[in-house]
């Protein structure tokens, strides 16, 4: 019984060492959602007055751009999928990747071939292990992007889709990514890149309908050669952000709830250890008490 009460010792201290690291975990991600959010925030006026500009010049002129063209008969896409460099993050880059693998087989049913490109070790292994092959991959910036990352990833998709499906480039580009609702809520989303969708930012109702005039110097086609490359890694940017803040808030609930699980578990192999204690010392007693009739009874018949 001795042996049995040690155990559930061990195991009790096992658990109340992995509960510190899980407490930890979670700690440190719920401060840097906040990080992540205000990043994300600070992100967004320039998002949105980028967005209205390249719609204003969208509108107010005539000039096509190769990344704004349709592809007449396209049969190469590009997909590039968002998800986590580590791990412990609950279902956030599974869910990512489901996506990820529900958009492809649209893609096919529609006749064009996939070509993957990734960010996050999660999706690199996922694909590696199934030994898919991959255009291009990145990884080591899923919870901390910056700009730069952003825009090394936007310029290659851009030259993948300058190129053309003739050329071994792509016709279409699509992006995986985590959206943040809120701290419990997040969500996988697709967003169409190129060619060319402009995404409006949420206005409020008193401005959403007003269009500021732009004068375009020296002509809107070389003002759109500056625009719309820089419009494309912002939005890449911004759901690198999305997902970095979507990241760690899966892995605070994941923390959170495994903190709570061990201290469950601390609970009732204690409650176990008392039992087995108490067995053990009712048995000892017993057999004392045993032994003690057992020396009464031969000294009784000796007399």
């Amino acid at each position: 019984m001795a042996a049995k009460t040690r155990a559930y010792v061990r195991r009790i201290r096992s658990v109340s060492t992995i509960m510190k690291s899980t407490r930890a975990m979670e700690l440190v991600a719920a401060s840097r959602i906040r990080k992540a959010q205000e990043r994300s925030l600070a992100a967004t006026p320039y998002a949105r007055e980028l967005s209205r500009a390249v719609s204003a010049l969208a509108t107010f002129s005539n000039v096509d751009h190769p990344l704004a063209t349709e592809r007449e008969n396209p049969r190469r896409a590009a997909v590039l999928v968002i998800s986590s460099d580590r791990g412990l993050a609950g279902a956030y880059s599974s869910n990512v990747i489901r996506e990820g693998e529900r958009l492809a087989e649209r893609l096919r049913e529609e006749g064009k071939d996939v070509v993957p490109y990734l960010t996050g070790r999660k999706a690199i292994a996922f694909y590696r292990f199934r030994k898919r092959t991959v255009e291009q991959e990145w990884s080591g910036f899923s919870d901390n992007p910056r700009y730069e990352n952003a825009k090394e990833v936007g310029d290659t998709l851009i030259d993948a889709f300058l190129a053309g499906s003739d050329e071994g480039g792509v016709d279409e580009i699509h992006v995986v990514y985590t959206q943040f609702v809120s701290m419990m809520t997040q969500r996988p989303q697709v967003l169409r890149l190129l060619p060319l969708e402009v995404v409006e930012g949420e206005e409020s109702p008193e401005t959403e309908d007003v269009l500021p005039l732009y004068e375009f110097e020296p002509t809107a086609s070389e003002v759109l050669d500056v625009l719309l490359p820089r419009y494309v890694e912002n939005r890449i940017f911004h759901c690198m952000l999305q997902s970095a803040a979507s990241e760690l808030a899966s892995r605070q609930r994941a923390m959170k709830s495994a903190t709570d699980n061990a201290k469950e578990l601390i609970q009732t192999l204690t409650r176990q250890a008392n039992q087995a204690r108490q067995s053990e010392i009712t048995q000892e007693i017993s057999e004392i008490v045993g032994g003690a009739n057992a020396l009464a009874d031969a000294t009784a018949g000796s007399e």
